[in-house]
């Protein structure tokens, strides 16, 4: 049984809602779900419960805070079981936002944030590539965002 079967149709309609606009009352959605209030409260709390919502904040630009230089980085480890301790040491560094071991090419691939390209090479080369498990990197400068969204949940 797929998670998506114990959610239903005010679920899966709260979750839409809340997806566009994070920061919406409890009784637009309620008005929008036709549902009460204390209602949209329940299910989206058992929604967090169920680690269907995870997270809550505010989502910074980092351009706005002076990281103008959004980068990814293939890594690639002497050997693949040192995984682990290598995801360890890069969650040490602020500047990387998302850590993913993947299949093909890299055995880890991150996203990185820096001021600017000087930023950028120092938390290559004298944080990720002193790493000892690290043999080697290889990088990728996004030119620009063209856009981000988080995945509807109607599919």
């Amino acid at each position: 049984m797929t998670l998506k079967h114990h959610l239903d149709e005010p679920d899966l309609k709260i979750l839409d809602i809340i997806i566009k606009n994070a920061r919406i009352p409890f009784k637009d959605v309620a008005q929008k779900v036709g549902i009460s209030r204390a209602a949209v409260h329940q299910r989206i709390n058992r929604m967090i419960d169920m680690g269907v919502i995870v997270g809550s904040g505010y989502t910074v630009d980092p351009r706005k805070v002076d990281f103008k230089t959004c980068t990814y980085v293939g890594i690639f480890l002497e050997k693949g079981g040192g995984y682990a301790d290598v995801a360890e040491q890069l969650k040490q560094i602020p500047e990387i936002v998302e850590c993913h071991y993947t299949t093909g090419q890299y055995a880890i691939f991150i996203k990185v944030y820096a001021r600017d390209n000087e930023h950028l090479m120092n938390i290559l080369n004298k944080r990720i590539q002193k790493i000892p498990e690290v043999s080697s990197t290889e990088t990728f400068i996004s030119l620009e965002e063209t856009f981000k969204r988080t995945l509807p949940v109607g599919l």
